[in-house]
């Protein structure tokens, strides 16, 4: 992944009534670009300038001198990450190899809810709910501010924002109301699908 803001892969209205324009035009044209100018301030004339993203955070991840860097530039992979888990009409049971792994490692597609919604309202401030792979089972995991699971060697499968500026102008303080329309909703189960290849 190049360290660029990317174009969002619908349309601003795309996911109303779930997720507002006025909120994916705040989120991504004025939030995402911001942490795209920074990092490319931040990198500009050191080695990190020609590295992937990917790289970036993950030379710069508990290097204290550089956590401006690794803030930066992992807020980056984890917002371009998150658009891309949304669809119009999405969410709902998946099918194909994510809907195998998901009963193999939670039981059920229900349990697999519960627990990624509990994550994600169990943290506290602000941060991200993920789904991740070690290869072979599948974990949620939740990480505060900018942290990513390419810091600790696992592969991101799906991941909600909860950052307050996620959901705060459709939901204001009702994250669960927001994390059960992501899931009944928004996922993008070929975009999770295609993680797992």
């Amino acid at each position: 992944m190049k360290v660029e803001l990317p174009e969002l892969p619908y349309p601003k209205d795309a996911l109303e009534p779930v997720i507002s324009a006025k909120t994916l035009e705040f989120h991504h044209d004025k939030h995402h670009k911001t942490y795209v100018d920074n990092t490319l301030k931040f990198i500009a004339g050191t080695d990190l300038e020609k590295d992937t993203l990917e790289e970036i955070i993950k030379k710069t991840a508990k290097d204290q001198s550089k956590v401006s860097i690794f803030n930066n530039a992992a807020q980056v992979f984890n917002h371009s990450f998150y658009w891309e888990c949304m669809k119009k009409n999405g969410g709902g049971k998946p099918a194909g190899a994510i809907a195998e792994k998901i009963n193999a490692s939670f039981g059920s597609y229900e349990k697999f809810v519960e627990e990624f919604k509990n994550a994600g309202i169990g943290q506290f401030g602000s941060g991200w709910v993920w789904l991740a792979t070690d290869g072979s089972k599948l974990q949620i995991i939740k990480t505060s501010n900018a942290d990513t699971p390419l810091t600790t060697g696992l592969k991101p499968l799906l991941v909600a924002d909860v950052w307050e500026h996620a959901y705060y102008l459709d939901y204001q303080n009702r994250r669960a109301d927001y994390l059960t329309a992501f899931v009944d909703k928004l996922i993008n189960w070929d975009f999770v699908n295609s993680n797992l290849k």
